[in-house]
């Protein structure tokens, strides 16, 4: 039954289809010849795995059209009422405006989007509740003037924060104050901007897009950005092409959903004892087979053991 629904469901993505029998077929050899895998013992379970790997993969192909496209100029304007922070971000590229772009990916992980509101918060608040824009020239050269601003309005932002970031607070006085955030940022990308400081460390690493992606995550000292904040940062801006990285880890280290997935694959229970160092060796082996990469590693993975045998499609 559960095979059928999943037949279903890919229905729904006929383009898809291929690559989900392909990546299906591939867990199973893997299991056969290389390691076992006995997360996916069962259809159901490496069928499930297979379309959290096709939904993610949906998800890097959509950066990619998004950016193929012309982006008209309202899609960048918050007060616009066509804002859409992932098309802005495309759009600000397409216009040479690295700085903007790379300053929109941080507020779009700051904010996160929950599947209930969207992108409301991150709107009103780079929209200045309609009343012009928190651009990075005005933030980057005073930000005490935007922290002084949503010290005075952040009872009239709506919206929520994303899943991943709901211990965050609008409060001027919270431990977690977006201004702590956004000072400790400005600290690590340093007074030249994003482009200065993302050739610097290029030139600093080497041209290993893996290497140049770690060397950032290491150094990157952004108050209340954990794991998953720093990963999903560094993420987008390797997807747009700001700086030329790529994850070549799942930084299974302090991860929960990803680590707990990696152990149920692996080991058939996610309190599995395979320590992150052990799993992230398998992982690499497990993409030799794949070829998916670790970004939609780490994100199908996590997705995956929330249902490990009935397919849910993660939005928010």
């Amino acid at each position: 039954m559960q095979a059928k629904r999943l037949l279903e469901k890919i229905a729904m993505w006929p383009t898809r289809t291929g690559r989900w029998d392909e990546i299906r077929q591939a867990l199973q050899t893997h299991s056969q010849t290389v390691r076992d895998l006995p997360g996916v013992a069962d259809d159901d379970s490496r069928s499930t795995l297979a379309m959290q790997f096709v939904a993610s993969l949906r998800r890097e192909d959509y950066y990619r059209r998004v950016q193929e496209k012309h982006i008209g100029a309202a899609k960048a304007d918050p007060n616009s009422g066509a804002f859409d922070p992932e098309r802005a971000v495309a759009y600000h590229l397409q216009n040479g405006d690295v700085e903007e772009a790379a300053w929109l990916v941080f507020l779009m992980t700051h904010f996160a989007r929950p599947a209930s509101t969207g992108w409301l918060r991150l709107t009103q608040v780079y929209g200045r509740l309609g009343q012009g824009t928190w651009d990075w020239v005005t933030v980057s050269s005073d930000p005490d003037q935007m922290i002084a601003w949503l010290a005075e309005n952040w009872t009239n932002v709506g919206g929520k924060f994303g899943n991943h970031r709901k211990y965050e607070s609008l409060r001027p006085d919270s431990n977690r104050n977006f201004g702590s955030v956004l000072n400790s940022y400005l600290a690590w990308i340093g007074e030249d901007g994003h482009r200065s400081f993302f050739a610097n460390m290029v030139q600093q690493t080497g041209n290993d897009p893996t290497q140049i992606f770690d060397a950032l995550y290491r150094s990157m000292k952004v108050s209340t950005f954990g794991r998953l904040a720093k990963f999903d940062y560094l993420a987008m801006i390797g997807r747009y092409g700001i700086a030329p990285i790529e994850a070549g880890s799942a930084y299974l280290k302090g991860a929960t959903g990803p680590a707990s997935g990696a152990r149920l694959l692996f080991t058939g229970s996610v309190q599995g004892v395979a320590i992150e160092t052990q799993l992230q060796s398998w992982l690499d082996e497990l993409d030799a087979s794949l070829h998916v990469g670790m970004a939609v590693m780490e994100d199908a993975l996590c997705n995956w053991q929330k249902s490990p045998s009935s397919f849910v499609h993660y939005k928010g």
